[in-house]
């Protein structure tokens, strides 16, 4: 999945902040619950719109930008 398909950010959507495609779910719900100690699965048993295969791939669009940082 790339960015575009993944995330969205709207003027009128939780004030423009970057969210799933779709949802009103902000991408920083997932990294900061993570971050928090939540396990994947608790966290998309809190926000169940974001889906497994969505949740992976924006792990992996971070992970690829942080290699991206370090090259």
């Amino acid at each position: 999945m790339t960015e575009d398909e993944l995330f969205e950010s709207k003027p009128g959507v939780v004030s423009g902040a970057l969210v799933f495609r779709g949802t009103r779910i902000p991408v920083d719900a997932l990294f900061e619950n993570l971050a928090a100690g939540l396990s994947l699965d608790e966290v998309l048993q809190n926000f169940p719109g974001i889906g497994r295969e969505r949740a992976e791939a924006a792990i992996m669009v971070a992970a690829r930008g942080l290699h991206r940082h370090a090259a």
